[in-house]
């Protein structure tokens, strides 16, 4: 496997934020489409929740792949310390 770059680290974590804010902003835009009643507030309950469980998902991905970016950039000092 080969071992993204920086940049390619920085894209997919830019990727995975820009998603977080589209699923908010689609709860947000489908809990307004969704009439007043017991069973609309009951419906919209469920998109709130849905999309805060995969924002959560995405934040842990996008700590991970910071982590991993984190990672390797410590490597890279290292090697480059140990090779002058």
């Amino acid at each position: 496997m080969l071992t993204p770059t920086k940049a390619e680290l920085l894209n997919a974590i830019e990727v995975l934020n820009k998603l977080g804010e589209r699923i908010n902003t689609h709860a947000a835009h489908s809990v307004m489409q969704i009439p007043e009643s017991s069973l609309g507030e009951h419906h919209a309950g469920r998109i709130g929740v849905t999309a805060i469980e995969q924002t959560s998902r995405i934040k842990i991905v996008t700590k991970q792949l910071q982590n991993w970016r984190d990672e390797l950039l410590l490597q890279r000092s290292q090697n480059v310390s140990q090779s002058v």
